[in-house]
């Protein structure tokens, strides 16, 4: 299998105390970010991932974030411009640029610069965005969609043509060439995560592009949009490998199952109980009412696994460590526990790439770095072993 780390680069310092009414203030201002903090941050980071190539990661992947302690990534591609000169061979994966707040010609430019930079190791990820990142940059909500295709067009068209000309609602340009070119030709491998939207699903099997279903969806409702992204690349003339398949997954290596939760879990419910909604809209009614997502988002989940669907996306506020106990995404424990629900997890689901985050919620750095050791060391070296041949849709 394919092992990637991926990382939010939250702010290191926890930030609970500055909560009034259960709510961490948007906009969080000035006084409260120490520049002192910021560097040794990013320094720490890109320690951890300059470990993460010498212990045999594939690569690591960024996301792009705004206005919130929740990620210090506003530009995953310069994390990752900074990460090509501290790595030789890992891929960068930017997961992702967010399209729809944007200029996509510039996006363009500087992403066919980072696989140049780093010789043809660039994944380029595109994501429509959560609401926060909208309201920074005052951004329709109910635009997103149609935003992200039209952005994606330019890009592809931008990276794939001698030159180009582009007439759109949002962008227009004439007679366009740009340089630098990507390295990797037609273009840099483009992966797309889905939280659960239906159009997102249908676009990624329209354009044979790999996916991460469901980042914080459950089992059930993940192998749900699998089947559905199978039924649509089917119908778009391609068929699912487990090469179209991206799974996400919190690991932590502990002496038992007992001592990761007691170690790890305050940090994850710091990450779902403060950063996770920070200045965003996570209410699945409000998200329709601003035109963020439709009634039919999600018709194609089986009947039976919405309501476990529903409590995933909104009941992470009231998540407890029991809850992180029988959470199906987090793989804690013992090495041999860590690879072994790791094993069972791709295989159940059909992936062949596993992107891991192994610093959930800020946790100190040498905590993260032990993690990310002990995970090299002792669990890494049994999955890439392992190969995922099929993708069950039973």
């Amino acid at each position: 299998m394919q092992i990637l780390g991926f990382d939010h680069l939250a702010y290191p310092v926890h930030m609970d105390h500055l909560k009034v009414d259960g709510e961490l203030p948007y906009p969080l201002t000035k006084r409260h970010f120490d520049p002192a903090t910021a560097v040794g941050n990013y320094n720490d980071h890109l320690d951890a991932w300059e470990l993460m190539e010498e212990l045999g990661f594939d690569g690591i992947g960024f996301n792009e974030h705004h206005t919130s302690p929740y990620g210090m990534m506003a530009s995953p591609n310069l994390m990752a411009a900074a990460a090509s000169q501290r790595t030789k061979k890992m891929k960068l994966l930017i997961y992702g640029n967010c399209l729809p707040i944007h200029q996509p010609l510039r996006l363009a430019e500087e992403l066919s610069m980072l696989d140049c930079l780093t010789n043809g190791r660039l994944i380029s990820g595109f994501v429509r965005g959560i609401p926060r990142e909208y309201a920074a940059y005052g951004e329709d909500l109910a635009d997103s969609r149609a935003r992200f295709e039209e952005a994606w067009e330019i890009i592809k068209l931008a990276w794939s043509e001698e030159s180009f000309s582009y007439e759109g609602k949002f962008w227009s340009y004439k007679d366009v060439a740009i340089w630098p070119r990507p390295v990797q030709q037609p273009h840099p491998p483009v992966w797309v995560p889905v939280t659960i939207s239906k159009e997102t699903i249908e676009w990624a099997a329209r354009e044979n592009i790999p996916i991460t279903p469901g980042a914080n969806a459950t089992q059930p409702v993940r192998k749900d949009m699998i089947r559905f992204y199978a039924q649509c690349l089917d119908r778009a003339g391609h068929k699912i490998t487990p090469q179209h398949l991206n799974l996400g997954a919190s690991v932590y290596v502990a002496d038992s199952r007992e001592q990761a939760v007691k170690e790890a879990g305050p940090y994850m419910l710091y990450f779902f109980h403060t950063l996770f909604s920070h200045g965003n809209i996570y209410n699945v009614a409000r998200q329709r009412e601003s035109g963020y997502r439709t009634e039919a988002d999600n018709d194609y989940i089986s009947p039976e696994n919405r309501e476990g669907l529903l409590k995933a996306m909104q009941g992470f506020r009231s998540m407890t460590l029991d809850d992180v106990q029988r959470n199906e995404r987090v793989c804690w424990g013992t090495p041999e526990e860590v690879r072994d629900s790791l094993i069972e997890l791709a295989d159940s689901l059909g992936g062949n790439t596993l992107m891991l985050n192994l610093n959930q919620g800020a946790m100190p750095h040498e905590m993260f770095m032990r993690n990310v050791k002990r995970f090299g060391e002792e669990v890494l070296p049994a999955l890439k072993a392992h190969q995922v041949t099929t993708v069950p849709l039973d």
